[in-house]
């Protein structure tokens, strides 16, 4: 079983930056594929980007490319959502997930296909 915790969020103008981070515990997360999501007020949870159990690829959602970066360190258990250029409409509950299907080279987009999930780290961003 892995126990997933989100750290990071805040409150931040619009164009600063901020680092949220996943850490794991039990089961053996390292493996695992992971992705973030968030979920705005009002409206249903959508996918934010994802990276493979090496690192070696890594997904986006059109509206954070460019702006957002994910990064993993095996060794620490902790993925990271590295994001800049916040904008007001970035501004939600942000949710990591991780798929338990070891030591695949595959990348999933859609929160169904996750089996753990994080408690979510607020981020809001002001304008």
């Amino acid at each position: 079983q892995v126990q997933l915790v989100e750290s990071g969020g805040g409150l931040v103008q619009a164009g600063g930056s901020l680092r949220l981070s996943c850490a794991a515990s039990g089961g053996t997360f390292r493996l695992y594929p992971v992705g973030w999501f968030r979920q705005a007020p009002g409206k249903e949870r959508e996918f934010v980007a994802t990276i493979t159990w090496t690192g070696g690829s890594t997904y986006y959602t059109d509206s954070v490319k460019e702006r957002f970066s994910i990064s993993r360190d095996n060794a620490k258990s902790t993925v990271y959502l590295q994001m800049n250029s916040l904008q007001p409409e970035d501004t939600a509950v942000y949710y990591c997930a991780a798929k338990r299907a070891p030591l695949t080279g595959a990348y999933y987009t859609r929160e169904e296909e996750y089996d753990y999930w994080g408690q979510g780290t607020q981020v809001t961003v002001s304008s």
